[in-house]
């Protein structure tokens, strides 16, 4: 069976990132205090408590999701921002986009009875388009210990390059095991799945993810977290949610506010400050760069 690759916190970006490479997917030990864990548990365990079990198998029929995170719990969001989690999700994601931001956010509660869930890639949810680019980058933290018996998350070092098709043999599968206060860092190309819980208690992990600022999110942020909470965060965890331009011209909306009482077209800070009300779409700077990189990118093929 493989092993994932460990890290404490204080390890070096580039020494993480060369196990990201190779396996894709990471296990950073310990990151949350004991503190920090109980409180994120605090503030979650009322939503978890009453959320209903899966309607099908991949969901799981004894698995319970719940969403909202970032808008229900300021711990968690505090873990969105981590700096090692953040500095990982530069340098995978950035390559393909000026900015990302968080594609969902779901504590996963998988309770005793639950099979393991079908091994499969997170990216396969925008179809198989997507060519060439990693789009994801995940993180699940261990809100609970996480065991091979109570359903640690089933990860396939090594898969990212893998054909669609290809099935992961159960000598290729590994598991997350970690404890409680770890996270578990893994790709959008990365094979993995739940994992069988045949224990007698939850496994509780908190799944944070992000995903490249041009695609569509998996959680609409801005439903989840609507602006009168979205105001009330961090400015750079607003950012994260989508409040802020993607690229040129990527994100900007017009007030819906009768003739003449309001500007036409704002960035979306604007939902939460009433602020930059100027050229919404970015500066003729912006566009002038980033047709410049397309035209040089273009004549490099």
């Amino acid at each position: 069976m493989p092993l994932l690759e460990s890290f404490t916190p204080a390890a070096s970006i580039d020494d993480i990132m060369a196990a990201v490479v190779r396996d894709g997917a990471v296990i950073l030990k310990d990151v949350l205090a004991p503190a920090d864990l109980a409180q994120v548990n605090a503030e979650l365990k009322p939503y978890v408590d009453v959320t209903a079990t899966g309607q099908d198998a991949f969901g799981g029929f004894k698995t319970t999701r719940t969403g909202a995170v970032m808008a229900r719990s300021p711990a968690a969001g505090k873990l969105a921002l981590s700096p090692t989690v953040r500095a990982v999700a530069d340098r995978v994601l950035l390559a393909n986009c000026d900015r990302y931001h968080i594609h969902v956010t779901q504590v996963i509660r998988i309770m005793p009875g639950q099979p393991a869930q079908p091994i499969h890639r997170d990216r396969w949810l925008w179809g198989t388009w997507l060519k060439g680019i990693e789009p994801q980058l995940n993180t699940i933290w261990a809100l609970s210990d996480f065991t091979r018996e109570n359903g640690a998350t089933q990860v396939v070092p090594g898969s990212t390059e893998w054909p669609d098709n290809r099935v992961a043999l159960s000598h290729e599968i590994g598991f997350a095991e970690m404890s409680a206060g770890s996270v578990v860092l893994y790709t959008g190309s990365t094979f993995h799945g739940g994992g069988a819980n045949t224990s007698n208690g939850d496994r509780v992990g908190l799944n944070i993810s992000y995903s490249l600022g041009w695609l569509r999110q998996e959680e609409n942020q801005y439903l989840s977290v609507p602006p009168e909470i979205a105001k009330t965060l961090d400015p750079e965890l607003a950012k994260l949610l989508g409040y802020t331009m993607g690229r040129y011209a990527l994100g900007y909306y017009t007030p819906p506010v009768p003739p003449g009482q309001g500007p036409e077209l704002v960035p979306p800070e604007f939902a939460l400050t009433g602020e930059g009300s100027g050229n919404a779409m970015g500066s003729t700077a912006d566009l002038v760069a980033s047709s410049a990189q397309i035209r040089a990118t273009n004549i490099s093929k």
